[in-house]
């Protein structure tokens, strides 16, 4: 199994337009430092999926057929605007697999073109997809969200973004299974006062202590957390990492 962290930023991604802070000024100059909307690429056996598809050039990216479908975390734009382009393509039916809502994005359920919502998850519901068992677990957000736990050779990765901490239900049923790598929202350094609707590195740390992955990636990095750690040094556990770009667990 093997999961591609296609883009690692939250919705502002890095560097920040406008912005001159060191993390923005650093992704400027070296473009190996920007990071683009979060999203990722799982798979296993002959399975190909997408993990949200926020990133704008999807059909640049993945030649038709190349891939068998979307799990969708949400419906907020920068996890979703992929779809708007995408949909008008020909051919074939893109599954899209993702949470109950009502809203969705724009006009996506209205004119859906190729893609196919027809089958969203219900909470800890199972999926065999070929050799890839996806399960879908409910996350805290301003937007019905779900992550996702895979496995799959014998592996297990639970991909939780966005979430602002874990609903209790989530965290006893993840606690149950040993989890080989976790991958975590984390958008900004610790916050004085308790984050509404992300991870802070406080609230990320405490998730990964509950959780005790054996590695932990932390992902959906905003350009304030980046610029921390740029002058805060190593300060993270041994077994966590922030994620980059194109990184492959």
């Amino acid at each position: 199994m093997r999961l591609t962290l296609l883009g690692t930023a939250d919705a502002r991604q890095v560097p920040v337009y406008g912005c001159d802070c060191p993390a923005c000024a650093a992704a400027q100059a070296d473009h190996g430092l920007r990071r683009r909307p979060c999203s990722a690429l799982i798979e296993c056996g002959d399975q190909r999926w997408l993990i949200d598809s926020g990133l704008t050039d999807l059909t640049d990216r993945f030649a038709p057929r190349s891939f068998n479908g979307i799990l969708q975390t949400h419906y907020h734009a920068d996890h979703a605007q992929g779809l708007l382009h995408l949909r008008w393509g020909q051919g074939w039916v893109i599954p899209v697999h993702g949470p109950v809502d009502a809203e969705g994005l724009s006009d996506l359920y209205k004119h859906p073109g190729i893609l196919d919502f027809s089958q969203p998850f219900s909470a800890f519901e199972t999926r065999q997809l070929g050799a890839l068992t996806v399960t879908a677990v409910p996350l805290v957000h301003s937007k019905p969200t779900l992550g996702y736990v895979l496995e799959g050779d014998g592996r297990r990765i639970a991909y939780l973004t966005d979430t602002v901490g874990l609903p209790e239900q989530t965290l006893v049923f993840l606690q149950n299974l040993p989890l080989d790598v976790l991958v975590l929202d984390c958008s900004m350094p610790a916050q004085p006062q308790p984050p509404r609707n992300h991870n802070d590195l406080n609230l990320a740390l405490a998730c990964i202590a509950d959780l005790k992955p054996e590695r932990a990636v932390l992902t959906h990095i905003g350009h304030t957390l980046d610029a921390w750690l740029m002058t805060a040094g190593n300060r993270l556990p041994e077994n966590v990492t922030v994620a980059r770009d194109g990184m492959v667990v």
